[in-house]
């Protein structure tokens, strides 16, 4: 299983977090692999070390997947959770009253973004 952090919007425009797992499935000798999951594009990201963005809306469905370094995201609720290299999201929240986002490291963070039709 691969856990993925989901940041969406409810009914009335409040963004949330929710974490979910997506199976795997044992291919032998190439490994574990998911379902396939179609895509619309892909993105490469590099963000400076002062990256620090008010409340915004994701401007697509998309996974975002940390390469190099950590970033905090706040919900419109005010609830708060760091991500480090390697973490996956889906960010879903495209209407609403969106989410904040903040470098946590002096450094460039480096992220791909994975645009879903």
């Amino acid at each position: 299983m691969i856990t993925i952090t989901r940041v969406y919007s409810d009914a009335n425009g409040e963004s949330h977090f929710e974490d979910f797992e997506v199976p795997l499935k044992n291919n032998g000798d190439i490994g574990f692999l998911s379902n396939d999951e179609p895509v619309k594009s892909i993105v490469f990201r590099e963000v400076s070390p002062s990256y620090d963005y008010d409340f915004h809306n994701a401007p697509d469905r998309q996974y975002i997947v940390l390469l190099e370094g950590g970033v905090e995201i706040e919900t419109s609720l005010g609830e708060k959770r760091i991500f480090n290299t390697g973490s996956i999201l889906l960010v879903e929240d495209t209407t609403g009253k969106g989410h904040k986002t903040k470098n946590i490291e002096p450094k460039l963070r480096k992220s791909i973004f994975i645009k879903l039709g």
